[in-house]
């Protein structure tokens, strides 16, 4: 009797262990062939240029101080000088607290763009690894867990075992 017992415990527990079911994907190819991706696409490269003509435009004008301080040098008096460097000086600092805004302004941008398609990709593979009962999907691309099923965190028991 224990053993018919101990066989279908050891039945059941197999059979839970076989029943998961595990899934992947290529995320990065998922989100590439959503249309919505084009636009957001277009949309950042557009942002971009924006961006990239205003810079154009301030070194258009940094270069042209130059060349204008270069050329007159000779004829400006020292108090001029020191006006005109001032002047140059001031404004290749403002080039360059331009070029680090617009990069952060750019990433805010992209994310913005991308956040709505990167969720409506979760949420279409929640529902697929829901109705299909998976218990894990796994990104192809990346190795990194997109669908998770109620699974047990064994952080504190490995912790334990290694007497931490």
């Amino acid at each position: 009797m224990k053993k018919l017992a101990l066989i279908t415990i050891l039945g059941l527990l197999t059979f839970t262990t076989y029943s998961q079911k595990f899934g992947h994907l290529n995320a990065q190819d998922l989100i590439s062939i959503m249309p919505e991706r084009d636009k957001a696409v277009n949309e950042l490269q557009d942002y971009a240029k924006g961006l990239e003509s205003q810079l154009i435009s301030m070194q258009s004008e940094y270069q042209s101080m130059i060349e204008d301080y270069q050329n007159n040098e000779k004829n400006y008096d020292d108090l001029t000088k020191q006006d005109k460097i001032a002047e140059i000086q001031g404004l290749e600092q403002r080039i360059t607290t331009f070029q680090q805004s617009a990069q952060t302004s750019l990433q805010n941008k992209e994310i913005e763009l991308l956040q709505p398609i990167e969720k409506k990709a979760q949420d279409a593979i929640n529902k697929v690894a829901e109705k299909g009962k998976y218990t894990y999907i796994l990104d192809s691309s990346s190795g990194i867990l997109l669908y998770s099923n109620d699974s047990e965190d064994i952080l504190e028991k490995v912790k334990k075992e290694l007497g931490l």
